[in-house]
């Protein structure tokens, strides 16, 4: 692999841009058959996993392993005082009081959408940020709707929904920071588009695994990009977030732009929720926010 100081030929050929799209992948499977080594932002998911994985840890340990993250503790509060988690107004100030309202799963949630915004800020991101922009538009809208759906679904939990809409495509962001690394992708950003639809779901998968995310969670993502039958009725977290994927434009939203909508069989699900789509564009600009 080249160095960034290493000079540069201005025109790639078509054989240099595939032989530098099949070493990253060949450099990915390589990490994920082995011991998977995280961009440095990562940290923090690493540290707070065994704690928020422990079932036996109380609020107070957990709050108190929280804290030693100040960006982590700040957004957790802004999030348990918003219109989402307190519609009665009642404000808090205390980091445990906070966890206890919003639940574990928004510790993660907060945890992981710091790491995916630090990744898109990597040195070397900016060459894809038109990509990165309309990923984390998708991202973010994805999960809003995860959560609005899956609280008119019984005994679904919204929140663990939100989780997964929020990480049901790390795997295409992970791709884009490890493609800023090779020097024909970082010049020619387009190149990796669909490399990263065909790859970025199974990279995902393996990476969430790595993470300690839920199995559940895990398991929802899986083939999320694929389409299916409409899931009627609504059964699963997996079908919770197939169809928040697809109301916010699945993959044909990030990837591609240059076309007015997605296909024609999706819209029957767009007119099943239409109704919804008011309250998740409003948790979407809440998410924006918190998070932006």
């Amino acid at each position: 692999m080249m160095s960034p100081t290493e000079h540069r030929t201005p025109d790639k050929t078509g054989e240099a841009l595939k032989a530098q799209r099949f070493t990253m992948l060949e450099d990915i499977a390589k990490e994920l058959a082995g011991e998977v080594i995280f961009p440095t932002c990562f940290d923090i998911i690493l540290r707070l996993r065994k704690l928020l994985n422990d079932p036996d840890a109380s609020m107070a340990s957990i709050a108190a392993g929280v804290s030693v993250e100040p960006l982590i503790s700040a957004k957790l509060l802004q999030l348990a005082n918003s219109a989402a988690f307190n519609a009665e107004g009642n404000r808090v100030t205390d980091l445990k009081t906070a966890i206890t309202r919003l639940g574990l799963n928004a510790v993660r949630t907060a945890a992981m959408t710091i790491v995916m915004t630090q990744m898109l800020r990597a040195k070397g991101m900016s060459g894809f940020s038109e990509l990165t922009r309309t990923l984390w538009e998708h991202t973010v809208r994805t999960a809003a709707a995860a959560r609005i759906i899956a609280g008119t679904v019984p005994r679904m939990n919204p929140e663990e929904a939100m989780l997964a809409g929020l990480v049901h495509d790390l795997g295409a962001f992970y791709m884009l920071y490890r493609a800023t690394q090779y020097d024909e992708l970082r010049d020619r950003p387009d190149t990796i588009k669909y490399l990263m639809v065909q790859w970025h779901e199974s990279i995902g998968v393996s990476l969430l695994n790595a993470l300690g995310v839920p199995e559940v969670i895990v398991e929802a993502t899986v083939d999320h990009d694929h389409l299916r039958p409409l899931p009627n009725p609504v059964r699963s977290l997996g079908d919770v977030l197939y169809i928040a994927n697809m109301l916010s434009g699945g993959h044909f939203e990030w990837l591609m732009q240059d076309q007015d909508s997605g296909p024609d069989h999706l819209i029957p699900l767009e007119q099943k929720y239409a109704h919804l789509l008011p309250d998740i564009e409003a948790l979407a600009d809440e998410m924006r926010g918190s998070f932006g």
